[in-house]
């Protein structure tokens, strides 16, 4: 079985779109899922959800969908209200209601060699899993799960590492990267016997096309935004990625 995993689009069309035809052209794969994030943050809230649906994609929910298909007011995590807001009017109700019934994870495969995919880990769609998580981090957020690989979003750097003879698979974010490269990333993952293998895929889209919409669509802070776009990496990480 041939997967391909697609995360944290966050309300961006042409990256999401860029990595598609990039999919097609590697041959596609058996089934596509997106491991959440989907709205938030960008131009095209309403349309991303419409090209997934189109497309048969299957989706987990992230933090960010959580935020916007809670019915409670409030900010969450430092997210504007006012972007909360204006992101639900772009989606509306029957969406939103979409986005509630999303699961928290889904499972390929069988019992024996299975692939589990979620937003940020196992336990929460909101802790970052980091690439050099410790014994006990790694402990904590997985535990005992069995599936043999794990594949998730949340954190926008791509890496994979294995741990006690588990495949952790972060895919990083097909509408947001932020590991210092301005190509949108995804995952392909073939199962094989006893196990699963991963090919990252980086995919270059058209981040001025992207700002223009940010700037044009009325979303509150899209300086801001767009100005995140464009550093395409975590502020934190400036020291280490140039």
């Amino acid at each position: 079985m041939r997967v391909a995993v697609l995360s944290d689009v966050h309300g961006n069309l042409v990256g999401l779109d860029a990595c598609l035809a990039d999919l097609e052209a590697q041959g596609g794969a058996d089934a596509v899922f997106a491991a959440g994030d989907l709205c938030l943050d960008g131009p095209k809230p309403k349309k991303v959800l419409q090209r997934l649906t189109q497309l048969g994609i299957s989706a987990v929910r992230g933090n960010t969908d959580r935020y916007l298909s809670d019915p409670g007011p409030g900010s969450f995590e430092g997210v504007e209200d006012a972007q909360l807001e204006w992101t639900r009017r772009e989606l509306g109700e029957q969406w939103l209601e979409w986005l509630r019934e999303l699961p928290f994870a889904m499972r390929v495969g069988d019992d024996d060699n299975q692939l589990l995919i979620v937003h940020a880990n196992p336990r929460t769609d909101d802790e970052h899993l980091w690439p050099d998580a410790d014994e006990a981090t790694l402990v904590r957020m997985i535990g005992d799960e069995p599936a043999a690989a794990i594949a998730f979003g949340h954190l926008h750097l791509p890496y994979a590492r294995v741990w006690r003879g588990k495949l952790l698979v972060n895919v990083a974010s097909a509408g947001l990267p932020k590991d210092g490269d301005p190509r949108a990333c995804y995952a392909i993952l073939t199962e094989r016997e006893g196990g699963w293998e991963v090919k990252h895929r980086r995919v270059a889209f058209d981040v001025k096309k992207v700002a223009t919409q940010l700037a044009d669509c009325g979303i509150p802070n899209s300086v801001e935004l767009i100005a995140t776009l464009r550093r395409h990496r975590y502020k934190r990480l400036r020291s280490f990625i140039p």
